[in-house]
């Protein structure tokens, strides 16, 4: 029997986080490593799945009170681990000493080594709602799923990108939120919008080319 599937299959595992494919993430698991809830597809070896909450007392309230989207587990044991997220496109970031800020709604696995705290977006008051990101800070690899290829703007002067396809972007940056009342139902891709995440500094901010995955409606 011959596919390309099989080359696939046999290669060799390597440890840490890998890309299986652009949709997949593999990670050659020896230790522990914290991976979004549901995002488990596929396993071997001696592997356990335990639920993490937010980390610490601080960090629950902060989830609890932003409602900010990042469901975690504790992944632990020996063997490999595949991971996914409805067919998203996966990209890795390692991060040497540095600061990142991400999405929690892109989040889909980091490594157990990285501190992680959840932040609000400077400048976003509490009519702007749900403004609120993970910022992670040290040395390892984390594993983001963006809805669609993304673009990896550099910032060099003010940018202004929509606050539902943000992904990432450099911590160093001034962020802040800009509202486009007059022009909220001809601005980007939804109807009615009237807030983009503003950028300021020099660093780069990744944007995905949706705004997420459709909400289903709902039926009487």
């Amino acid at each position: 029997m011959r596919s390309h599937l099989f080359q696939q299959a046999q290669e060799t595992s390597q440890p840490g986080m890998h890309l299986q494919n652009h949709k997949m993430l593999r990670v050659g698991l020896n230790g522990e490593f914290f991976a979004r809830q549901g995002a488990m597809v596929a396993y071997q070896g001696q592997v356990d799945f335990s639920y993490e909450g937010s980390g610490s007392v601080s960090k629950f309230f902060k989830k609890a009170f932003t409602g900010e989207g990042l469901p975690l587990m504790k992944v632990s044991g020996r063997g490999d681990v595949f991971l996914a997220r409805d067919a998203w496109d996966v990209h890795l970031v390692d991060l040497e000493d540095d600061h990142l800020t991400v999405n929690g709604d892109n989040v889909l696995a980091f490594e157990a080594g990285l501190n992680w705290d959840i932040r609000r977006v400077e400048g976003a008051g509490m009519a702007a709602g749900g403004l609120f990101n993970t910022v992670f800070s040290g040395r390892g690899r984390v594993a983001i799923a963006c809805h669609g290829a993304p673009v990896l703007i550099n910032v060099d002067q003010p940018t202004f990108v929509d606050t539902d396809s943000a992904v990432a972007w450099s911590s160093s940056l001034s962020t802040g939120v800009r509202r486009t009342v007059k022009a909220g139902a001809l601005i980007g891709r939804g109807s009615g919008e009237a807030l983009q995440l503003s950028f300021e500094g020099q660093g780069f901010v990744l944007v995905q080319a949706s705004e997420g995955a459709p909400v289903a409606a709902q039926t009487a």
